[in-house]
């Protein structure tokens, strides 16, 4: 099982996100949070995919070999909300979240997630994909969530498991746990094969 092969590990999830924090503790993989701050940006050309796994790589190379021990194992992630293949991103302010989720009213977009893993000289990243619907959203509804959630931490502007995902989202095809910003059971399998070699 997992767990055996972790036991000889210092595993550090590099994310502040209450919700990754969240999702990993639920896996029952021990962690520790040590966050180091990078410039989240990328290359306009690139796809939704791409910049996914590019920024997941760039905060795991945040990392010096003198900031962590040799056993210690490093899993960083990255989400990205694509609405026709143009990237959402965090909003600013309660006007952007509000022309976000206007955007995504009535629409399927997509919700990537990159994920690095990285132990000593060795990486692999990999994504995953969850499609989503919303339900045609009235301004009321909106405002509603905008102002009693501020979702201005949250790419899209919105969060899965809030309140507007109760009411507002009609299906998903994909992981739900990778909307929420970690996908839990394709990062159990690649951290099976991860470790294999180790």
């Amino acid at each position: 099982m997992l767990f055996d092969k972790l036991k000889k590990y210092d595993i550090v999830l590099a994310s502040g996100s209450p919700r990754r924090q969240q999702l990993l503790a639920e896996m029952d993989i021990p962690f520790n949070v040590l966050v180091k701050p990078v410039e989240e940006s990328f290359p306009e050309k690139f796809s939704p995919t791409e910049a996914a796994a590019y920024l997941c790589r760039l905060k795991s190379l945040a990392f010096t070999e003198n900031d962590l021990k040799k056993n210690t194992l490093v899993i960083t992630a990255d989400t990205v909300v694509a609405l026709q293949n143009k990237i959402l991103g965090k909003p600013g302010n309660s006007k952007e979240a509000a022309f976000m989720l206007r955007q995504l009213s009535g629409r399927m977009h997509k919700v990537i997630t990159g994920v690095c893993l990285r132990l000593g000289n060795k990486t692999s990243v990999f994504t995953a994909s969850t499609r989503v619907w919303f339900k045609k959203l009235s301004d009321e509804e909106i405002d509603y969530y905008v102002n009693r959630y501020k979702p201005f931490d949250k790419a899209g502007a919105y969060g899965i498991q809030e309140w507007i995902g109760h009411v507002a989202i009609r299906k998903i095809e994909g992981s739900y746990f990778n909307v929420m910003g970690l996908p839990t059971q394709r990062l159990y399998e690649e951290l099976l094969t991860f470790l294999e070699e180790n």
